[in-house]
């Protein structure tokens, strides 16, 4: 079949995973765990740093993996959802696993998740899948460390077969309140359940009743917890050009002026939850801090508060949820100085976009509302009728097509174009802000940054 999935490793495995509930979570972790059993337990093969938390959790993971290769250890990361392509999700040494590699991991285990599929009323899931592909992928390798981030809650997440002896959670917020929960502690307490005894956890500072739910469940399973704003902090953050200088500071040491090239008081408290995990993970001493210095400069996090053009500037985050909202409002206030925003928004349906809108709107001289092509997609029209409660009307355009809404957005900014007011501020002037959902990010980053 010339042209079609055959032709494409990628597609070929990503169409035969595209059947199994794909945006679902089964509670239930006898299916996963029966076929990593079949396949020889092959996440025993490695120790693993796992993550979990509401939002961070992927720019975490990333800078995780940056300070562990740093320290010359080979890694395996597995986090989603992926932007562009299924490869994301499984990394080796920092890049996506090659296609060939993909496919030829997905052949081998194939017959066997077959095998388990008949063994259960209800079939393996995408997510399940894909998480036995990761983990195969790095015994295979093999890794030194696997860095795993959940992909939806923690106690019944698929990979919670994992027995991660370091866990990072970052801050716990409302979101998935239909499946985790309708409050905070509810979400906590889901989330906390990837916690095993004897684990060491790095906690991120959170509300009274996440912070109780997470040393409940650290107290029952006898492990070892160090939460930000107890044991470690971020001391000082300043704003430089292409990020910003950290000074943070851990059980071991503090690490002074390390610069992190992202934006957004968020990315400085993921880079202390990072480093207080290596530094765990390493045996709890101090890291050398030339080393710690270099990763740190080699970090990025794709579709989060990045430039993928100029002249206009058009940024890319994938802020989703009301949290979310909150942390690239306070970025945008922070670290870019635009005389003129114009937002280009599509969300997905089961997600909160009056929060997600409310802390960006005032940013925004324009909105184009738009729609990604997910079957969760919500509709443009009532995306619009959302936005019209934080805009006049003369402020939005709906371009149902991602392609015209960039577009559109592009032609309202370009009579705003400006020089910069101030050198410590990013590209002042007029920009484009894509965002809502890491669908709409992916397509409109697979647009405008071809070949990345």
């Amino acid at each position: 079949m010339a042209g079609g999935a055959q032709d494409d490793p990628v597609a070929r495995v990503t169409e035969a995973l595209a059947s199994r509930h794909p945006h679902v979570m089964l509670p239930d972790l006898t299916r996963i765990t029966d076929l990593m059993d079949v396949l020889g337990s092959p996440q025993r093969a490695y120790p693993s740093i796992h993550l979990t938390g509401t939002n961070g959790k992927t720019t975490t993971a990333r800078i995780i993996d940056a300070l562990l290769r740093a320290h010359g250890l080979r890694t395996g990361r597995y986090t989603s959802p992926h932007l562009q392509s299924f490869t994301e999700r499984i990394c080796l040494d920092g890049k996506p696993i090659e296609p060939e590699r993909l496919a030829q991991v997905w052949d081998e285990i194939a017959d066997l998740v077959a095998l388990v599929d008949a063994r259960h009323p209800e079939q393996l899931t995408f997510f399940e899948v894909g998480t036995a592909l990761a983990f195969a992928a790095f015994a295979d390798a093999p890794v030194d460390v696997a860095v795993v981030e959940v992909g939806l809650g923690g106690a019944w997440d698929a990979t919670n077969v994992l027995d991660g002896g370091v866990v990072v959670i970052s801050t716990v917020d409302l979101d998935h309140t239909d499946m985790l929960g309708d409050d905070v502690a509810a979400i906590a307490t889901e989330k906390a359940g990837l916690i095993h005894a004897g684990a060491t956890v790095i906690s991120a500072a959170q509300e009274a009743d996440a912070a109780e739910a997470i040393v409940d469940r650290v107290r029952e399973v006898d492990a070892r917890l160090l939460a930000e704003g107890v044991h470690l902090a971020v001391v000082d953050r300043r704003v430089a050009v292409g990020g910003q200088l950290l000074t943070l500071q851990t059980p071991a040491a503090t690490y002074e002026d390390i610069l992190l090239p992202l934006h957004g008081e968020h990315q400085a408290h993921n880079a202390l939850l990072a480093l207080a995990a290596v530094e765990v993970f390493l045996g709890g001493r101090a890291l050398d801090g030339d080393v710690v210095a270099e990763a740190f400069a080699d970090v990025d996090s794709p579709g989060r508060l990045e430039i993928v053009r100029t002249s206009p500037t058009v940024l890319l985050d994938g802020a989703h949820n009301p949290a979310g909202g909150r942390a690239l409002a306070a970025a945008l206030e922070e670290a870019f100085d635009f005389r003129r925003l114009v937002g280009v928004v599509g969300v997905l349906a089961d997600k909160d976009a009056r929060g997600l809108l409310a802390p960006i709107a005032p940013y925004l001289d324009h909105i184009v509302v738009t729609q990604n092509d997910s079957p969760r997609a919500l509709p443009v029209e009532e995306l619009a009728e959302i936005a019209g409660e934080f805009f006049d009307d003369e402020a939005i355009s709906v371009e149902p097509s991602l392609v015209d809404a960039i577009d559109r957005a592009v032609t309202e900014v370009d009579a705003g174009l400006g020089g910069v007011e101030n050198p410590e501020r990013e590209l002042a002037g007029s920009g484009v802000l894509v965002f809502g959902s890491l669908v709409t990010v992916g397509a409109a980053r697979s647009l405008l940054k071809r070949g990345s």
